[in-house]
Parts: C-alpha cells; structure tokens; sequence
C-alpha cells in the first residue's frame, strides 16, 4: 500500500465524507473512491460503509485504521526529523539592500546561489534612515550600501555597481530643454538637498556640487518634498539612477550632466576576520562588478523617461 492511500485511508476514516476528505487532500473525489476501492481490492474486503447519506468504517476497517495510524504518525515524524538536521546543517547568509535594489544585485545572488548550493541565502531590506543598524546588531552579514562608508566598526568590500548621476529640474525649467549641463552653471542655481534621511558624508557624495539652500530651522525637507519643490520651479537636486527608474514623477525632467559622475555602491560588512561566506559573496561581486546601473541619458534629457 502506497503512502499517498494510506493518507487517503486515514483522512477518510476521520472525515467520514468523501468530499471533504479530496478538499483537504487537495485531490479530486474520484481520486478518494479509486484509492479506496484500491485498497479494498487488495484486503479482499469492505472497509467502510457507504449510503447515500452517511460513510462509516466497517469493523475491519476500524481494525486498519488502529494498526495503519501509528505506523504513519512515525513515518511523519521521522521524514519531519530528517529534514530539521538537514535545515539545520545548511548554512546561511544574510544580505541588506535598500528597497528594489536586490533586483540589481540578481547577477550576484544567482551565481552565488549556483556556486553554493547549499546555502540558504537570505534578503533584508535596510532602511535608509538607519542604513548601519542592522549590520551592527548581527541581522545580516553584508549589506549592499552606498559609497563611501565611513563607520570605524565596518569594512567595505568590493565595488558592486555604479549609477549616474543626472539633474533633477521642473518641466518648465529653462535647463529641462538642454541636452546637458555642466556643474559650472549649477552655480547659479538654488540646489536643494537630496531629501534623504542619511549621513552627511553620504549627501556630499550624491551631490557633485554644493547645496545652495541653507538649513531651515534646523528641519530638513523629505524627498517627496524637495521633488515638489523642483517641480513647482523653486530649485533644482540631484537624482541618481536607481531613484529614477523606480521612482520617476511625471512633472520632473532629468538633464545630464557634463561630467558624468556616478554614485558608487559596494559590499559592506562589520569590521574584523571575514567570514567564509562573505567571503565567498564578495568574491563573486569583485568577478562581475562593477555593474553598471545605466540610463539612456540624452532621453532623460528631452523626456524625462528612462
């Protein structure tokens, strides 16, 4: 007798209904009545009594319901304790990226997963507002963050992609028309901030030039906010690619810039003896990086699509 009949048998035998026992098996009810007669076949006898209203065992039916369950409990039981020690025995890695941003690092996490079969690799979102917080409290084991990283208890591996930095300007914007602009004629504009909640170090490298707005009240604006500001005409930010593809607003138009520069992004984990897997993950970014993040700059120039 197969397994798979004798779940059926044992379902059956506690339902009492043929419907029931196919819904909660997931199988279809003539598949119940074909295993059943199967069975019955085999024994030489009748295993349950069917009217058309009710479904009762037979006593030799109740005979192999006592003798099949606990023989089928332990089988359960031993298939369950094989497969815990082999989770157990797997290894696991952690990584953090921000939000989509794992969708960029597919290239490294197939082939990782391909050289690595055994381990069981895992994805954390890091919060931008708190970037460090889950590398420091040990929740993961590399995070993919933006460069530089300048924290004392962290390492900085390999660089894993780049993205370019554009202009970020309104619609009627007399720089939305331009297919380029230097970062010399920024000097004559009111550059916002970037509107993210992140470390100083981190604003400085996303902007190629200084921001001209001062600090208001010591408040500063979120990025939805400086984004409506640079529609409504009142400045201009910068935006990286990463922020456009996923994030573009129709009333913004994107301009180049001259000098093309790029915002870098690479593998950072808590500082000390590499574990293997880092190791290893790091590796494998160092083999296929740096990716490049890119757009099609002279149409974001003109149209702000990407």
């Amino acid at each position: 007798m197969e397994l798979r009949d004798i779940e059926i048998f044992l379902t059956l035998a506690e339902e009492l209904h043929f419907g029931r026992t196919a819904e909660r098996l997931h199988v279809s009810a003539p598949r119940v009545s074909q295993a059943i007669a199967k069975q019955e076949r085999r024994i030489g006898a009748p295993l349950f009594e069917r009217t058309s209203r009710r479904v009762t065992l037979t006593p030799l039916g109740e005979q192999l319901r006592a003798d099949l369950e606990a023989g089928y409990r332990r089988i359960l039981e031993g298939v369950e304790s094989a497969a815990s020690t082999a989770r157990a025995a797997r290894e696991t890695l952690t990584f953090g990226v921000m939000g989509p941003l794992w969708q960029e690092l597919a290239p490294v996490t197939a082939l990782f997963r391909a050289r690595n079969p055994h381990v069981d690799l895992r994805m954390r979102e890091v919060r931008i507002d708190e970037p460090f917080r889950l590398l420091r409290d040990g929740e993961v084991d590399v995070a993919l963050l933006w460069l530089p990283v300048e924290e004392k208890d962290l390492a900085v591996g390999p660089v894993t992609f780049t993205e370019p930095i554009v202009l970020a300007v309104g619609r009627t914007h007399p720089l939305a028309a331009r297919s380029s602009v230097s970062v010399a004629e920024l000097a004559d504009e009111n550059v916002l901030p970037s509107g993210l909640p992140v470390p100083d170090y981190w604003e400085d490298a996303v902007s190629p030039v200084p921001r001209s707005e001062p600090d208001r009240g010591g408040t500063a604006p979120t990025r939805e906010e400086v984004l409506w500001r640079v529609m409504s005409g009142d400045g201009v930010a910068v935006a990286c690619a990463q922020g456009i593809r996923y994030l573009e607003r129709s009333d913004v138009a994107y301009v180049p810039l001259d000098e093309r520069p790029v915002l870098r992004w690479g593998l950072v984990r808590r500082a000390g003896p590499i574990p293997p897997l880092v190791a290893e993950f790091s590796q494998v970014a160092a083999e296929l990086g740096p990716l490049a993040l890119t757009l099609d700059l002279e149409a974001a120039g003109s149209s702000g699509r990407v």
